[in-house]
């Protein structure tokens, strides 16, 4: 689930943020899948996703408070 992914413009007129924050998917090859989640074996953290180009970025930061900033960041520079 991605947050703040949405700008409003307009009358109703929606626009997807280039940059949006995700929950990380651990990188370790031990983890077990269940369902839809992941087994909680470690700290996991949030990965920001490229709408544009359809992948994560490299970095995994472990406050979303701080992947958020980024996002922002990455979002405005490219105005």
């Amino acid at each position: 689930m991605a947050t703040k992914s949405k700008e409003v413009l307009g009358e109703g007129v929606k626009m997807i943020s280039r940059f949006v924050v995700v929950p990380a998917i651990p990188k370790e090859t031990g983890s077990m899948r269940i369902g839809m989640s992941f087994c909680k074996n470690a700290p996991i953290g949030f990965d920001i996703y490229d709408n544009e180009e359809k992948q994560r970025l490299a970095t995994t930061y472990q406050a979303r408070e701080v992947a958020e900033q980024e996002c922002q960041r990455l979002n405005l520079a490219r105005l």
